[in-house]
Order: C-alpha cells, then structure tokens, then sequence
C-alpha cells in the first residue's frame, strides 16, 4: 500500500510538471484562491499627511523642472500593500501635483481619465481640448480620457492639487496610450471656461446639442456651486453612512462624471458619527475642510485639513467628526466600473449599533 501512494505521489508530481510544460494548471489546487467566498484584496488602509505632501511638494519645486520629457512635477500616492506599483487602490492612481508661479505643464493626452480637485492656489488653469478651465480651489477639473491637456500658473502664487485617474485600471487592461502634443502648448480654440457657459446650471444645455460621450460636457465644477449644494442638503437630509454626501454627475445623463470614476464631496457635521458599512469599491479621499476621523477595519484613522487617505475595497468603514466646525471630503470612487459589470454591492454593518470596536490607531 506504501508502495502505491508512494507511486501515486510520484505519478502526481510528473503529471503536474507535464501540466506546466504545456502551459497547463489545474483548477483544484487554485480554487480557494481564484474563487474566495469574499474579496481579499492587498490594498490597505493608509493615510498620507498633509504636512508631508506639502512640504515634499515644495522641495519637488526647487529640485525638479518641468519640461517635455518629465512632464509633469507630480508625486503619487502609493499604497503600501502594492509595493512597487503605481497604485493607490487596485484600480485608482491618486498624486499631488505642484506648479510654481509662471509655470507651464506642456500638453499631452493619454486614454487614462484624469480629475484635477484644486487643494490650494487661485486662477491657475487646465486647457483641455483647446478651452481653458480656470481653476480655483475646491474646483473640479475633469480631463476625459484622450483629451488633449496641459496647464500653466500665471499667477503669483503656488498651485497645488489632487490628480485622480484611473491609470492601474486602464494598464490592466492594456488600453494605455499616450502622445505628446506636437508643441509645448495647445492652441485655445475656444471661449475661456466655455463647458462652464454652455453647462453650468446641470438642469439646462443648448438645443443644438446632443450627447457627446461617454464623460461629462462640463469641465469645471465651480466650488461655489458645489458648497451651496452641500448646505441645502444639510438642511433637508443625510444618508446614515456617509452624512451628507453627494455626487457629481454628467448633466447629460446624470450619471458619473467618468465611465470609470465618480467623484464625491460629503459633509460630516459636527458631532456625527456614521455607521458602518462595506462596498466593493475602493475610494482615495482627501480631506477638503476640517478634521476628524475614519474607522476602517478596526483602525482608527484621525484626519485634518489636506490630508489623503485611501479605503480598500469590501472593508468596514465609518466617519466621525467629534469637533464643533463641520468636515468636508472629496473622493473619487471606482464605483461605476463595479456597477457596469454588475459586481457591486454593499452591505450595513449590524452589531453594537452600527459601529466598529476600535482595536488600534494609525499612526503612519
């Protein structure tokens, strides 16, 4: 009997290497691991401080010019659990992109999607496909994907803002493409914040226009709008995970502003704290106003003004905001690739009333 299993061993061994010779694998030995009964990602929870973004920022201006070649003095955000990988979730690439007065980005395109959320600095600008998006901050810049773009800061002061693009997604799928414009700037061929004139108002467009695309015709959400948005829906109601929280949308469709990322802004009130839930999205924050807190997991992570932070896919997560002054979060989210493919989902957490036990706290 020995002799058998002992054969039997061996015989398993010549055939599994015959399998991998012929560029074979058995799906018995991998199931647990290809068929998991929930997700198990290696993104993790991390935070990047404000106070080492900016400083960072700054010496990335006096270290790094920008001409064509580098392109763009950016510093990404990396998560921890995708070591060597330009990735702040599996699906999303978040940076911090620093321009110096007088400074010019020169223009390029690529079929990664991009957004530009203006952390700090006045009228610097984005052309994209020959309108100039003068930008200011909490504005919302969206360069769609393949639209030519570049940007400049003829002001006096530094800008410096969050790049969200869905870059690890688009690299996965092998869809990446990118082509320098042929000069350093693109020529404007249109009226200066022009998408902003013809689509502003959400609820009305021009008649003699159609649907274009996939991405949202409007290029800049102005933080005007967008504040007075979030405090009349403070004065008429709150989702009990997020508070109040909203989405930008494409007027056209009203849907997400980008077939692969939606962007959010979100209010936590004083004293708040949301319960908890999961998603199988993942989101890269970043904390716009104010300060407070994100359980995620189990872990605490305490934030303040300008701060990142990211939260994996399927993971317990709520807000808390013990101050006296309200908080404000912008994040893009990849919801919307997980919705079209019919894989999103989420559930409420049920014990102790909704909320986590706190077991440790970040301490980066």
């Amino acid at each position: 009997m020995a002799l058998k299993e002992a054969a039997t061993v061996d015989a398993l061994q010549v055939f599994y290497t015959d399998l991998e010779r012929k560029h074979l694998a058995p799906l018995w030995t991998a199931t647990a691991d290809l068929l998991p009964r929930e997700p198990k990602t290696k993104v993790l929870p991390f935070l990047w401080r404000w106070s080492d973004l900016w400083s960072l920022a700054q010496r990335s201006g006096e270290l790094i010019p920008i001409e064509r070649g580098g392109e763009r003095r950016v510093l990404a955000l990396i998560n921890p659990g995708l070591t060597g990988r330009y990735r702040t979730s599996h699906t999303l690439w978040a940076a911090v992109q620093y321009l110096q007065p007088g400074e010019r980005a020169p223009a390029h395109r690529h079929t990664p999607a991009a957004i530009r959320w203006i952390i700090q600095g006045e009228g610097s600008y984005t052309a994209v496909d020959g309108e100039k998006c003068v930008m200011g901050r909490g504005d919302l810049v969206l360069t769609p994907a393949w639209s030519w773009h570049d940007h400049g800061n003829d002001t006096q002061e530094p800008m410096i803002w969050m790049d969200g693009l869905d870059l690890p997604l688009v690299n996965d799928l092998d869809g990446t493409f990118f082509e320098p414009y042929p000069d350093f700037s693109q020529p404007l061929t249109k009226p200066e914040n022009d998408s902003e004139r013809r689509y502003g108002l959400g609820q009305l467009k021009p008649t003699w226009e159609k649907q274009l695309g996939p991405a949202s015709p409007l290029l800049n959400y102005k933080w005007n709008q967008t504040s007075e948005a979030l405090g009349r829906l403070a004065g008429s109601g709150a989702s009990p995970f997020d508070d109040v929280a909203m989405e930008f949308i494409n007027p056209h469709t009203g849907g997400p502003v980008l077939p692969t990322m939606a962007c959010w802004i979100q209010l936590i009130r004083p004293g708040i704290r949301t319960r908890a839930h999961r998603q199988t999205n993942s989101a890269v924050y970043q904390v716009f106003e104010g300060s407070g807190a994100t359980i995620i997991n189990g872990k605490r992570f305490d934030w303040k003004k300008g701060d990142m932070f990211v939260v994996p896919p399927w993971s317990w997560h709520e807000h808390a905001n013990p101050t006296d002054a309200e908080a404000i979060l912008f994040s893009i989210q990849d919801t919307p690739v997980m919705a079209a493919l019919g894989l999103y989902r989420e559930q409420a957490y049920e014990e102790n009333g909704g909320h986590q036990e706190v077991v440790s706290t970040f301490q980066g």
